[in-house]
């Protein structure tokens, strides 16, 4: 088994942000496993597995040209039209060379559709600024090779050290109301799932787009309200926003690729991991 999961080189994009730091946990043990992070950081710049990278100012084939990984991450976050100009570059690099690529999207590239779930055959449309970027990125990928891309379709993501989770603890802190979208019907996941899903798709090199969100549909309100109540907290003042009367979705749901059982996750186990840690 480690004999055909060392072969690769696994370069993160975005390995200090939240999705790449898990992502880089899970891997390293297993593959060569490289990573770029942002801000001035002196525990990762000792660490050779680390690249600084500033993707307004810095050439990525810089680092892909030290690195020479076989599969690239982008978990990056930052300027829009920067990371397409990073995507261009990319895309040039796996054209010419025997690399793969792993994207990490979001369910924001359905997000004009509301009236039901997304599968990943649906025609992308989004009415935001962030889907139509994701949208853009997409769209470039599918004219490569298609055994050398895998496009990652995310909903909300949550896990105890997310930016979500620890918003929502200083907001009960401060006293600051929580808002929160009663007609939000959507699906969810955890970093940690995410990470051990891409894991399995490197190992099996599978391609194609992949919905990594569970397979159970939640108002948003009613989530939130399980998150606060598993801090242990009773009572919080939390904001409703209502940007629709009708209910809306906003999930990305699996019909032809999907993983085995125990890569697959309900709502409620969200709220069990942050309930113990």
């Amino acid at each position: 088994m480690l004999e055909t999961e060392s072969k690769h080189r696994i370069l993160i994009l975005g390995a200090s942000g939240f999705l790449g730091g898990s992502l880089y946990k899970e891997l390293c043990s297993y593959f060569k496993t490289f990573g770029t992070y942002y801000t001035d950081n002196p525990t990762l710049s000792k660490n050779k597995h680390f690249f600084q990278y500033n993707l307004e100012e810095d050439d990525v084939f810089e680092i892909l040209n030290i690195v020479k990984p076989t599969i690239i991450i982008s978990s990056l976050r930052g300027d829009f039209s920067a990371q397409v100009i990073v995507h261009k570059h990319l895309s040039e690099y796996i054209s010419d060379t025997n690399c793969k690529l792993i994207f990490l999207s979001s369910a924001n590239v359905f997000d004009a559709y509301s009236k039901y779930p997304s599968y990943e055959h649906d025609k992308t449309l989004s009415h935001s600024i962030y889907g139509h970027f994701k949208i853009k990125i997409e769209n470039m990928l599918l004219r490569l090779p298609k055994k050398k891309v895998v496009i990652i379709r995310l909903p909300m993501v949550f896990g105890t050290q997310s930016p979500r989770v620890n918003k929502i603890a200083q907001s009960l802190k401060e006293h600051i109301p929580i808002e929160v979208f009663p007609n939000l019907i959507m699906n969810v996941t955890t970093d940690s799932k995410v990470s051990q899903q891409i894991h399995y798709i490197i190992n099996r090199n599978k391609v194609g787009v992949f919905h990594l969100g569970s397979n159970d549909l939640v108002h948003h309100d009613d989530f939130i309200k399980e998150i606060i109540e598993s801090m242990g907290i009773k009572k919080a003042i939390l904001k409703n926003v209502f940007t629709t009367n009708d209910d809306r979705y906003l999930a990305v749901l699996p019909k032809d690729n999907l993983l085995p059982k125990h890569l697959q996750l309900m709502s409620h186990e969200i709220v069990e991991e942050l309930k113990y840690n």
